[in-house]
């Protein structure tokens, strides 16, 4: 019996996500993002009387495409949408058993062109002034001043911060060991103020707020006891950038793209903040060149006499 035409592409669809989830390992927010975009991908084409994979051509996507874009999605995320429409389609271009599907439509399309934003950065004067703006006195003030030296000296991403374990500290040997992106590890060294405001913190607060709650091997713990959330790492910083009067707007990953940026300005080579950043594409890390550039042009702008 022939399949429903009307489910051919929901079919199609849910196959390839399979596919993503048992044969490439995909992690389950990264196929529930493809599932939202493939399944808006879906109807648009439903309602342009497209019921089965084969019948889809470039004009599809190209309208597709140039649709979303005019009610309102960014380049950037247009161009996601085309990259994971490509997967999609050579998936089902190399997986049709009776070769039904015969070209992949997404093949000529072009990623539409969009000015790459510049990562915020603070001034390394900047980073002192928020550091120096958190109330150590307190204990959870030196909880905070140990949490933001460790973003700043080891440039992690604040699911890193959160999750980082007391374990994977190793202060004689001056280095951290980081869980990141794709449960992928590295380990990332780290500075000397970063390891003395952690063992401040290890010694004299830890154990009282790992004592109000069940056993946790995760180093930054809330007011309870329980390891912080990114909400709650948001809320920290917001409060002590609003202390420090910094008037620029400061983001959860500042700390780490001015980690990044200070870096590269002092002569480090891209390669070597690649690793440290965990970057799979070196690609990622050349935003942080292009920061240094406009620092650079900056200084020119306002120190040369005839700029």
């Amino acid at each position: 019996m022939a399949s429903d035409p009307s489910t051919l592409l929901d079919d199609a669809v849910e196959d390839y996500l399979d596919h993503l989830t048992t044969e490439r390992g995909l992690s389950e927010n990264t196929v529930a993002s493809y599932r939202s975009d493939l399944s808006d991908y879906a109807r648009y084409l439903e309602k342009s009387g497209v019921s089965s994979p084969r019948q889809v051509t470039s004009k599809h996507v190209e309208r597709y495409l140039g649709d979303a874009v005019i009610t309102g999605l960014s380049a950037r995320s247009a161009n996601r949408r085309l990259s994971c429409l490509r997967g999609f389609h050579t998936y089902l271009l190399n997986s049709s058993d009776d070769r039904s599907v015969r070209e992949n439509p997404t093949l000529h399309q072009h990623a539409r062109e969009h000015v790459r934003r510049l990562p915020d950065v603070l001034a390394v004067h900047e980073v002192e002034r928020l550091l120096e703006a958190v109330d150590s006195t307190t204990p959870l003030g030196i909880r905070d001043r140990a949490m933001f030296e460790t973003a700043y000296g080891a440039g992690l991403r604040v699911s890193e911060i959160i999750t980082l374990e007391v374990t994977n500290i190793f202060a004689e040997d001056r280095f951290i060991r980081v869980l990141g992106k794709g449960s992928k590890e590295r380990v990332v060294p780290i500075g000397r103020y970063a390891l003395e405001w952690i063992g401040k913190y290890r010694e004299s607060v830890r154990p009282t707020l790992a004592a109000k709650a069940a056993p946790t091997g995760v180093l930054f713990l809330n007011a309870r006891g329980r390891p912080l959330t990114r909400m709650g790492y948001w809320k920290i910083l917001q409060k002590t950038v609003t202390r420090s009067g910094i008037r620029d707007r400061v983001k959860p990953h500042s700390l780490r793209h001015s980690f990044a940026t200070h870096l590269l300005e002092a002569g480090a080579d891209l390669r070597t903040v690649q690793e440290m950043l965990g970057h799979a594409d070196i690609a990622t890390t050349q935003i942080y060149t292009s920061v240094d550039r406009e620092y650079l042009k900056e200084i020119h702008r306002t120190c040369h006499p005839r700029a």
